[in-house]
Protein backbone atom coordinates (compact mmCIF):
# COMPACT_ATOMS: atom_id res chain seq x y z
CA UNK A 1 0.00 0.00 0.00
CA UNK A 2 1.55 3.34 -1.10
CA UNK A 3 1.86 6.28 1.28
CA UNK A 4 -0.67 9.04 1.06
CA UNK A 5 1.13 12.09 -0.44
CA UNK A 6 -0.97 14.37 1.76
CA UNK A 7 -0.38 12.50 5.01
CA UNK A 8 1.47 14.23 7.89
CA UNK A 9 4.29 11.68 7.66
CA UNK A 10 4.90 12.47 3.99
CA UNK A 11 4.80 16.21 4.65
CA UNK A 12 7.35 15.90 7.46
CA UNK A 13 9.62 13.96 5.16
CA UNK A 14 9.51 16.66 2.45
CA UNK A 15 9.61 19.80 4.62
CA UNK A 16 13.26 20.86 5.08
CA UNK A 17 14.62 21.19 8.60
CA UNK A 18 16.50 24.26 9.79
CA UNK A 19 20.30 24.28 9.91
CA UNK A 20 22.54 27.22 10.83
CA UNK A 21 25.25 25.69 8.67
CA UNK A 22 23.00 25.80 5.61
CA UNK A 23 21.84 29.31 6.52
CA UNK A 24 25.46 30.44 6.50
CA UNK A 25 25.95 28.85 3.08
CA UNK A 26 23.02 30.87 1.73
CA UNK A 27 24.02 34.08 3.56
CA UNK A 28 25.31 36.87 1.35
CA UNK A 29 22.85 37.91 -1.38
CA UNK A 30 20.44 39.46 1.13
CA UNK A 31 23.09 41.63 2.77
CA UNK A 32 24.48 42.64 -0.61
CA UNK A 33 20.95 43.61 -1.65
CA UNK A 34 20.30 45.49 1.60
CA UNK A 35 23.01 48.04 0.75
CA UNK A 36 20.37 49.70 -1.46
CA UNK A 37 18.32 50.29 1.71
CA UNK A 38 21.27 52.18 3.23
CA UNK A 39 22.51 54.31 0.36
CA UNK A 40 22.99 58.11 0.65
CA UNK A 41 19.45 58.68 -0.62
CA UNK A 42 18.05 56.72 2.31
CA UNK A 43 20.26 58.52 4.83
CA UNK A 44 19.27 61.88 3.34
CA UNK A 45 15.60 60.93 3.53
CA UNK A 46 15.99 59.73 7.13
CA UNK A 47 17.67 62.86 8.44
CA UNK A 48 15.28 65.22 6.62
CA UNK A 49 12.29 63.26 7.87
CA UNK A 50 13.60 63.33 11.43
CA UNK A 51 14.23 67.08 11.28
CA UNK A 52 10.84 67.91 9.72
CA UNK A 53 8.47 65.36 11.26
CA UNK A 54 10.31 64.18 14.36
CA UNK A 55 9.35 60.64 15.35
CA UNK A 56 5.91 60.83 13.72
CA UNK A 57 6.79 58.97 10.51
CA UNK A 58 8.72 56.02 11.90
CA UNK A 59 5.70 53.85 11.13
CA UNK A 60 6.10 54.75 7.45
CA UNK A 61 9.71 53.53 7.59
CA UNK A 62 8.60 50.29 9.24
CA UNK A 63 5.77 49.72 6.75
CA UNK A 64 7.98 50.49 3.74
CA UNK A 65 10.63 48.06 4.99
CA UNK A 66 8.03 45.30 5.41
CA UNK A 67 6.69 46.01 1.92
CA UNK A 68 10.27 45.91 0.63
CA UNK A 69 10.74 42.49 2.23
CA UNK A 70 7.64 41.25 0.40
CA UNK A 71 9.10 42.46 -2.91
CA UNK A 72 12.46 40.82 -2.14
CA UNK A 73 10.69 37.57 -1.28
CA UNK A 74 9.09 37.56 -4.73
CA UNK A 75 12.49 38.27 -6.30
CA UNK A 76 14.06 35.38 -4.38
CA UNK A 77 11.36 32.94 -5.41
CA UNK A 78 11.66 34.02 -9.04
CA UNK A 79 15.42 33.46 -9.11
CA UNK A 80 15.42 30.20 -7.15
CA UNK A 81 12.50 28.51 -8.89
CA UNK A 82 13.23 29.55 -12.49
CA UNK A 83 17.02 29.85 -12.37
CA UNK A 84 16.65 33.19 -14.17
CA UNK A 85 16.69 36.76 -12.94
CA UNK A 86 13.98 39.31 -13.69
CA UNK A 87 15.90 40.80 -16.62
CA UNK A 88 16.16 37.38 -18.30
CA UNK A 89 12.46 36.76 -17.71
CA UNK A 90 11.62 40.11 -19.30
CA UNK A 91 13.86 39.23 -22.25
CA UNK A 92 11.94 36.00 -22.73
CA UNK A 93 8.50 37.62 -22.64
CA UNK A 94 8.94 41.02 -24.34
CA UNK A 95 9.13 41.42 -28.14
CA UNK A 96 12.33 42.79 -29.67
CA UNK A 97 11.28 46.45 -30.02
CA UNK A 98 10.20 46.94 -26.37
CA UNK A 99 13.39 45.15 -25.25
CA UNK A 100 15.58 47.68 -27.07
CA UNK A 101 13.57 50.64 -25.79
CA UNK A 102 13.78 49.35 -22.22
CA UNK A 103 17.52 48.73 -22.59
CA UNK A 104 18.15 52.33 -23.73
CA UNK A 105 16.01 53.72 -20.90
CA UNK A 106 17.83 51.59 -18.33
CA UNK A 107 21.25 52.67 -19.63
CA UNK A 108 20.22 56.33 -19.40
CA UNK A 109 18.94 55.76 -15.87
CA UNK A 110 22.23 54.10 -14.90
CA UNK A 111 24.24 57.02 -16.29
CA UNK A 112 22.07 59.53 -14.42
CA UNK A 113 22.35 57.54 -11.21
CA UNK A 114 26.12 57.14 -11.55
CA UNK A 115 26.58 60.88 -12.04
CA UNK A 116 24.90 61.73 -8.75
CA UNK A 117 26.66 58.88 -6.94
CA UNK A 118 30.09 60.04 -8.13
CA UNK A 119 29.40 63.69 -7.30
CA UNK A 120 27.84 62.75 -3.96
CA UNK A 121 30.84 60.63 -3.00
CA UNK A 122 33.21 63.44 -3.98
CA UNK A 123 31.25 65.85 -1.75
CA UNK A 124 31.40 63.31 1.07
CA UNK A 125 35.20 63.06 0.80
CA UNK A 126 35.42 66.85 0.85
CA UNK A 127 33.24 67.09 3.96
CA UNK A 128 34.99 64.28 5.82
CA UNK A 129 38.40 65.82 5.11
CA UNK A 130 37.23 69.35 6.10
CA UNK A 131 37.84 70.55 2.55
CA UNK A 132 41.36 69.13 2.24
CA UNK A 133 40.27 66.83 -0.60
CA UNK A 134 38.89 68.92 -3.49
CA UNK A 135 35.87 67.77 -5.47
CA UNK A 136 37.96 66.71 -8.46
CA UNK A 137 40.13 64.63 -6.11
CA UNK A 138 37.02 62.97 -4.70
CA UNK A 139 35.90 62.11 -8.23
CA UNK A 140 39.25 60.44 -8.96
CA UNK A 141 39.08 58.47 -5.71
CA UNK A 142 35.55 57.35 -6.58
CA UNK A 143 36.69 56.14 -10.00
CA UNK A 144 39.53 54.21 -8.35
CA UNK A 145 37.32 52.54 -5.74
CA UNK A 146 34.89 51.51 -8.49
CA UNK A 147 37.72 49.59 -10.15
CA UNK A 148 38.60 48.06 -6.77
CA UNK A 149 35.04 46.73 -6.46
CA UNK A 150 35.35 45.18 -9.91
CA UNK A 151 38.56 43.42 -8.84
CA UNK A 152 36.83 42.17 -5.69
CA UNK A 153 34.13 40.66 -7.87
CA UNK A 154 36.81 38.82 -9.84
CA UNK A 155 38.08 37.27 -6.60
CA UNK A 156 34.66 35.75 -5.98
CA UNK A 157 31.19 36.84 -4.98
CA UNK A 158 31.60 35.56 -1.43
CA UNK A 159 34.47 38.00 -0.84
CA UNK A 160 32.37 40.85 -2.20
CA UNK A 161 29.49 39.81 0.05
CA UNK A 162 31.84 39.73 3.05
CA UNK A 163 33.18 43.18 2.22
CA UNK A 164 29.71 44.73 2.05
CA UNK A 165 28.78 42.86 5.21
CA UNK A 166 31.72 44.62 6.89
CA UNK A 167 30.48 47.99 5.63
CA UNK A 168 26.99 47.32 7.01
CA UNK A 169 28.50 46.33 10.36
CA UNK A 170 30.47 49.58 10.49
CA UNK A 171 27.33 51.59 9.72
CA UNK A 172 25.34 49.73 12.38
CA UNK A 173 28.02 50.31 15.03
CA UNK A 174 28.59 54.00 14.24
CA UNK A 175 24.93 55.00 13.92
CA UNK A 176 24.06 52.81 16.90
CA UNK A 177 26.72 54.63 18.93
CA UNK A 178 25.20 57.99 17.95
CA UNK A 179 21.78 56.70 18.98
CA UNK A 180 23.10 55.70 22.41
CA UNK A 181 24.92 59.03 22.89
CA UNK A 182 21.98 61.22 21.81
CA UNK A 183 19.45 59.15 23.83
CA UNK A 184 16.21 59.85 21.94
CA UNK A 185 12.92 59.60 23.84
CA UNK A 186 12.25 55.83 23.71
CA UNK A 187 8.52 56.25 24.32
CA UNK A 188 8.27 58.59 21.34
CA UNK A 189 10.32 56.19 19.21
CA UNK A 190 8.02 53.25 19.98
CA UNK A 191 4.93 55.42 19.52
CA UNK A 192 6.24 56.66 16.18
CA UNK A 193 6.82 53.10 14.96
CA UNK A 194 3.48 51.58 15.90
CA UNK A 195 1.03 54.51 15.89
CA UNK A 196 0.12 55.04 12.20
CA UNK A 197 -0.92 58.65 12.47
CA UNK A 198 0.80 62.00 12.01
CA UNK A 199 -0.75 64.62 14.26
CA UNK A 200 -0.53 68.18 12.96
CA UNK A 201 1.20 67.12 9.75
CA UNK A 202 0.90 68.97 6.46
CA UNK A 203 2.39 68.86 2.99
CA UNK A 204 6.06 68.91 4.17
CA UNK A 205 5.50 65.80 6.28
CA UNK A 206 3.54 64.12 3.48
CA UNK A 207 6.41 64.82 1.09
CA UNK A 208 8.83 63.20 3.53
CA UNK A 209 6.58 60.13 3.86
CA UNK A 210 6.57 59.73 0.09
CA UNK A 211 10.35 60.18 0.09
CA UNK A 212 10.79 57.38 2.63
CA UNK A 213 8.75 54.96 0.53
CA UNK A 214 10.59 55.98 -2.64
CA UNK A 215 13.98 55.53 -0.97
CA UNK A 216 13.09 52.07 0.39
CA UNK A 217 11.13 50.49 -2.50
CA UNK A 218 13.47 50.49 -5.50
CA UNK A 219 12.85 48.42 -8.66
CA UNK A 220 16.52 47.80 -9.41
CA UNK A 221 16.81 45.89 -6.15
CA UNK A 222 14.34 43.30 -7.43
CA UNK A 223 16.50 42.73 -10.51
CA UNK A 224 19.63 42.55 -8.35
CA UNK A 225 18.28 40.12 -5.75
CA UNK A 226 16.75 37.76 -8.33
CA UNK A 227 20.19 37.58 -9.95
CA UNK A 228 22.26 37.22 -6.77
CA UNK A 229 20.37 34.14 -5.55
CA UNK A 230 21.53 32.29 -8.68
CA UNK A 231 25.04 32.27 -7.22
CA UNK A 232 24.10 29.31 -4.99
CA UNK A 233 23.89 25.85 -6.54
CA UNK A 234 20.34 24.47 -6.30
CA UNK A 235 19.12 21.27 -7.95
CA UNK A 236 15.81 22.52 -9.33
CA UNK A 237 14.72 19.00 -10.21
CA UNK A 238 14.38 18.33 -6.46
CA UNK A 239 11.49 20.11 -4.80
CA UNK A 240 13.07 19.86 -1.34
CA UNK A 241 16.23 21.68 -2.43
CA UNK A 242 14.17 24.46 -3.99
CA UNK A 243 12.10 24.77 -0.80
CA UNK A 244 15.26 24.86 1.32
CA UNK A 245 16.84 27.55 -0.83
CA UNK A 246 13.69 29.68 -0.69
CA UNK A 247 13.49 29.31 3.08
CA UNK A 248 17.11 30.20 3.80
CA UNK A 249 17.19 33.09 1.34
CA UNK A 250 14.05 34.57 2.91
CA UNK A 251 15.43 34.18 6.44
CA UNK A 252 18.67 35.87 5.39
CA UNK A 253 16.82 38.69 3.60
CA UNK A 254 14.65 39.22 6.69
CA UNK A 255 17.73 39.52 8.92
CA UNK A 256 19.44 41.87 6.46
CA UNK A 257 16.42 44.16 6.15
CA UNK A 258 15.93 44.14 9.91
CA UNK A 259 19.49 45.42 10.29
CA UNK A 260 18.88 48.04 7.60
CA UNK A 261 15.69 49.11 9.37
CA UNK A 262 17.58 49.56 12.64
CA UNK A 263 20.22 51.71 10.93
CA UNK A 264 17.58 53.90 9.26
CA UNK A 265 15.76 54.10 12.58
CA UNK A 266 18.94 55.21 14.35
CA UNK A 267 19.51 58.00 11.82
CA UNK A 268 15.92 59.24 11.84
CA UNK A 269 15.64 59.15 15.64
CA UNK A 270 18.96 60.94 16.18
CA UNK A 271 18.06 63.77 13.81
CA UNK A 272 14.54 63.96 15.23
CA UNK A 273 15.96 64.43 18.71
CA UNK A 274 18.59 66.94 17.57
CA UNK A 275 16.81 69.00 14.89
CA UNK A 276 13.03 68.71 15.27
CA UNK A 277 11.35 72.04 16.16
CA UNK A 278 14.69 73.82 15.99
CA UNK A 279 15.45 77.12 14.23
CA UNK A 280 18.43 78.22 12.16
CA UNK A 281 19.56 80.30 15.16
CA UNK A 282 19.73 77.17 17.34
CA UNK A 283 21.86 75.36 14.77
CA UNK A 284 24.01 78.46 14.23
CA UNK A 285 24.83 78.59 17.93
CA UNK A 286 25.83 74.92 17.94
CA UNK A 287 28.06 75.45 14.91
CA UNK A 288 29.80 78.41 16.55
CA UNK A 289 30.65 76.26 19.56
CA UNK A 290 31.99 73.40 17.43
CA UNK A 291 35.32 72.88 15.70
CA UNK A 292 33.69 72.51 12.27
CA UNK A 293 34.94 74.79 9.46
CA UNK A 294 31.38 74.99 8.07
CA UNK A 295 30.04 77.41 10.68
CA UNK A 296 28.42 79.68 8.08
CA UNK A 297 26.07 77.02 6.73
CA UNK A 298 23.14 78.02 8.95
CA UNK A 299 22.03 81.68 8.88
CA UNK A 300 21.44 83.39 12.20
CA UNK A 301 17.65 83.80 11.98
CA UNK A 302 14.52 82.29 13.50
CA UNK A 303 13.31 80.43 10.42
CA UNK A 304 12.50 76.72 10.78
CA UNK A 305 15.60 74.60 10.41
CA UNK A 306 16.07 72.75 7.11
CA UNK A 307 18.65 69.95 7.17
CA UNK A 308 20.44 67.84 4.58
CA UNK A 309 23.61 65.74 4.63
CA UNK A 310 25.82 68.72 3.78
CA UNK A 311 24.68 71.24 6.40
CA UNK A 312 24.23 68.51 9.00
CA UNK A 313 27.99 67.96 9.07
CA UNK A 314 28.69 71.21 10.91
CA UNK A 315 26.61 69.95 13.83
CA UNK A 316 29.18 67.22 14.47
CA UNK A 317 31.74 67.96 17.19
Amino acid sequence: MSANPLSPETKRATVPGFSFRKLWAFTGPGFLMSIAYLDPGNIESDLQCGAIAGFKLLWVLLGATILGLVCQRLAVRLGVVTGKDLAQICHSYYPKAPRWILWVLVELAIIGSDMQEVIGTAIAFSLLSSGRIPLWGGVLITIADTLVFLFLDKYGLRKLEAFFGLLITIMAVTFGYEYVVVKPDQVEVIKGMFYPYCSGCGSPELLQAVGIIGAIIMPHNIYLHSSLVKSRVVDRSKKQEVSEANMYFIIEATIALFVSFLINLFVMAVFAEAFYNKTNHDAHEVCLNSSSPHTGVFPDNNETLSVDIYNGVCMQP
